[in-house]
């Protein structure tokens, strides 16, 4: 079936529901047998790594396990659990593959909270990490140790966008024995297949474009049938869940991933080919442009873009870069991002291993679904604002 059609059907079972074309919200914790012997096969089953044996709320009701079949059917992955937030899932995950003594490789450009669950929260427990180039490829094998059972990857990189090339670093990856954990939020499993590409465990931050309209927190982790062990024992071990009205809502979004996707993408393009030719930017960091230095690696393997993209302004003063954020009307000022409402938000890179090479602020920028000439008229106007407010700090 084609992409549209799979998204409208996967994980729908109306016959189930007494012809209800939507997956109903099922609330419950407690989850009863008929006899004893059906109470046995369900501990036996889910003792055997059947999660959806039906012993108890905490493993998901049949809300949770059509998002979960759906998931996997775009993912293309063995199984999928849901957590309560994207970060939730990455930190879940990389504890259920890692143990004290062990070693991780991370990309220098990963989301910040990751970031500070390896080098903090994992460090304290004896989870060694090192940030590498995320345009490093199979160069990573120099910073192999034979200790290192993770190699974590995100492309593009968060808020400086680098385009990782994950085949390559799988290869490396598996040929010494370490796991590869995607965070794919940006892509969706509909512009980037990450199990097609030898990643172990993608993982989405399902608040995102997966929900699609920022009302809902909610993350998702697919994986392989030989990571699914480790994954499933840390879901269960740390109690982690879901809750059935965030899973309905992603539910509801997943029908119209596609045609929101398609805008963010040709809008989101448009405005940044807009902001390539203002002189305020320095920079627009948006992989579909043939002017980002990976966009061979995301013609080769995406397909397609979303709406998040940066841009890095020249040198400015402080009064001036509020004076931008403050005129904006069509632009929130907020975190997260995915849904159907453009965002802007100011960013400084943490660095260890890829410096940012820019000397002006970077900016965050999600295009959503408004019309993208009344984006890119917003934008002008705080330009100008900016630029007024600029010249009396440069005279001073």
């Amino acid at each position: 079936m084609q992409t549209n059609t799979r998204l409208v059907w996967a994980g729908r079972h109306p016959e189930r529901h007494g012809g209800l074309v939507n997956t109903p919200i099922c609330r419950g914790s407690t989850l009863l047998a008929g006899s004893l012997e059906e109470w046995r096969q369900k501990k036996a089953r889910h003792a055997g790594g059947d999660l959806r044996a039906g012993i108890y709320g905490r493993f998901g009701t049949p809300t949770h396990h059509a998002l979960q079949e759906a998931m996997e059917e775009l993912e293309g992955g063995h199984r999928s659990l849901l957590y309560s937030s994207g970060l939730a899932a990455c930190a879940n995950v990389l504890t259920g593959l890692l143990s004290a003594g062990d070693h991780v490789l991370y990309t220098d450009s990963v989301y910040s909270p990751t970031r500070q669950v390896l080098t903090s929260t994992l460090a304290r427990f004896g989870v060694e990490s090192t940030a590498y180039d995320p345009r490093a490829a199979e160069g990573i094998e120099a910073l192999i140790r034979p200790n290192t059972r993770v190699v974590y990857v995100e492309s593009p990189g968060s808020e400086t966008f680098e385009i990782q090339d994950i085949p390559a670093i799988a290869e490396v990856a598996h040929r010494h024995g370490a796991w590869v954990v995607m965070d794919n939020t940006w892509a969706t499993p509909l512009y980037f297949r990450a199990m097609d590409h030898g990643v172990d465990v993608s993982i989405q931050a399902a608040t995102k474009y997966i929900t699609g309209h920022s009302d809902a927190l909610l993350g998702v982790a697919t994986c392989t049938r030989d990571a699914w062990p480790h994954i499933a024992r840390a879901y269960e071990e740390f109690g982690q869940t879901a809750g059935p009205d965030e899973a309905y809502l992603a539910l509801r979004g997943l029908r119209s991933l596609k045609l929101r996707l398609d805008q963010h993408w040709s809008s989101g393009l448009r405005v940044a080919q807009w902001l390539e030719a203002r002189p305020e930017v320095e920079a627009v960091l948006h992989p579909a442009l043939p002017s980002h230095p990976g966009h061979a690696l995301w013609k080769r393997d995406f397909r397609g873009a979303c709406g998040l993209f940066s841009i890095a302004l020249k040198p400015l003063s402080e009064e001036a870069l509020a004076a931008f954020f403050d005129s904006l009307r069509l632009f929130g000022l907020g975190l997260s991002w995915g849904g159907y409402e453009s965002l802007a938000v100011p960013f400084e890179t943490q660095r260890q291993a890829a410096r940012w090479p820019y000397e002006g602020p970077g900016v965050r920028i999600h295009v959503g679904l408004e019309d993208p000439e009344d984006l890119i008229a917003d934008l002008g106007q705080a330009f100008r604002a900016m630029a007024a407010a600029n010249e009396p700090a440069l005279s001073a």
